[in-house]
């Protein structure tokens, strides 16, 4: 049960930030306006969207870099029988580390989503700043290497026959960081839009 409260909590305000950075957003996005002015512009949306979704994507990682440390120790944390048993996925040692760096996936997870919040949060604080567009580019970048990289994790899902829910969330959270970029792309494309101040 606390497992599943917890996924919710990682997973709920990353599909809120996904709904932002689409196109159905701008309902939600209209009706809270009027306490987050950010939330007026299409930009200040798509950025405010991808705050969220990088955050929590940084805070699921940490959880499984948490998870795999208190394994690693002798712990338990979601051991289970069924199909959704995170404790068999981060508790192996041969699956549980980047074929790179030897890093566990967790630790990447930290590292690559705290990167990308930085550089949302430069986006957002300084929308025509002088990194702005190599910001957009890098996050593209790295969360479309970040797809390689789930389906990689995937098929260790698929060959131990296990699904780690903390891990698909992080999974969802690139994808919609993904998405995320590739519509800051397009908008920056456009000067107009990007520094219009409605939609």
């Amino acid at each position: 049960m606390l497992d599943n409260l917890l996924v919710a909590a990682y997973l709920l305000p990353t599909l809120f930030g996904l709904l932002l950075v689409t196109p159905f957003g701008k309902s939600a996005g209209d009706s809270l306006a009027g306490r987050f002015e950010i939330l007026s512009t299409e930009r200040g949306r798509i950025t405010a969207g991808l705050q969220m979704i990088v955050f929590f994507g940084f805070a699921v990682s940490a959880q499984t870099f948490w998870i795999s440390s208190k394994i690693s120790e002798g712990g338990n944390f979601c051991t289970s029988s069924s199909v959704f048993s995170c404790d068999d996925l981060l508790g192996n040692n041969d699956l549980n580390v980047d074929p790179l760096f030897g890093l566990s996936w967790g630790m990447l997870g930290m590292m690559t989503f705290a990167f990308l919040l930085f550089m949302v949060l430069v986006i957002k604080n300084e929308p025509d700043g002088e990194y702005t567009e190599r910001f957009i580019t890098f996050g593209t970048l790295i969360t479309g290497v970040g797809i390689l990289v789930i389906l990689l994790l995937v098929s260790y899902e698929i060959q131990e026959s296990k699904i780690c829910l903390y891990c698909t969330t992080a999974h969802i959270a690139n994808v919609a960081a993904l998405i995320g970029f590739l519509r800051l792309r397009k908008l920056y494309d456009d000067k107009s839009a990007w520094k219009g101040k409605s939609n």
